[in-house]
């Protein structure tokens, strides 16, 4: 897969913070399996097609952090998918209009689907590792893009769905923040530094803990026309 128009600007110098650090004793645990790395996958795939069904359904319109009347963020896009992941029953139970940690809402978040848990390292009961990118240039943010034409780069060539290098409460409006010419947040918490990719065409793949930023960047951004390769992300043989 390759997209051929240049002009990534990336920050020269920065610091990326691609696989490093992991989760507290993520290092001491043995080398992960090919069914845990199989399960995560499997996961991503899942929340890919929960959200690429929701944009079916909402004219591809993200499923963006809800919101009160002041702009305030409620409740992440992972709330919004439930009725998506045949979850419905848990989706009617929230207070749409209430944050995330109102004394209704909190109580929820014990009730996480098991498709949001953390495949090997533990973290804390109802933290997930599964977030999106939001910002200027990405997917989700204060401008997100319409799905599938705002995705000019190809919904093949565009990561929708990341695993973050630290977990975060699954209903909380919290995921990886992006900016162009800002370092990248860590990723790769799961699995040592490697991490998965969920695409916005349902597809999903490992990539390695040192892999290419500007290549990495051209895959969040999903109209940003630059040159696009993805064996620089593969993991090495």
């Amino acid at each position: 897969m390759s997209r051929t128009v240049a002009g990534l600007v990336v920050a020269v110098g920065a610091a990326v913070g691609v696989g490093a650090p992991v989760p507290e004793g993520a290092g001491k645990l043995p080398p992960p399996t090919e069914k845990e790395l199989a399960t995560s996958q499997s996961n991503l795939k899942q929340l890919a097609l929960a959200m690429i069904n929701f944009l079916d359904v909402h004219g591809g319109r993200m499923p963006a952090d809800s919101k009160d009347k002041a702009g305030k963020p409620l409740l992440s896009w992972r709330v919004a998918i439930l009725p998506y992941l045949e979850q419905e029953a848990l989706y009617k139970q929230f207070k749409l209009d209430e944050p995330w940690d109102s004394e209704h809402n909190k109580g929820l978040a014990e009730k996480m689907p098991k498709v949001f848990a953390p495949v090997r390292v533990k973290a804390k009961p109802g933290h997930t590792f599964y977030q999106v990118f939001t910002g200027p240039g990405a997917p989700f943010g204060p401008k997100p893009a319409r799905f599938p034409q705002g995705f000019q780069d190809g919904t093949s060539n565009t990561g929708m769905i990341f695993e973050a290098g630290e977990p975060v409460v699954w209903t909380k409006p919290a995921d990886l923040p992006y900016d162009p010419k800002k370092p990248l947040p860590k990723l790769g918490g799961l699995f040592d530094g490697e991490f998965h990719v969920a695409r916005a065409d349902g597809s999903a793949f490992r990539c390695r803990k040192d892999p290419d930023e500007a290549t990495l960047r051209a895959l969040i951004t999903p109209s940003g026309g630059e040159v696009y390769n993805d064996e620089l992300l593969l993991p090495k043989n």
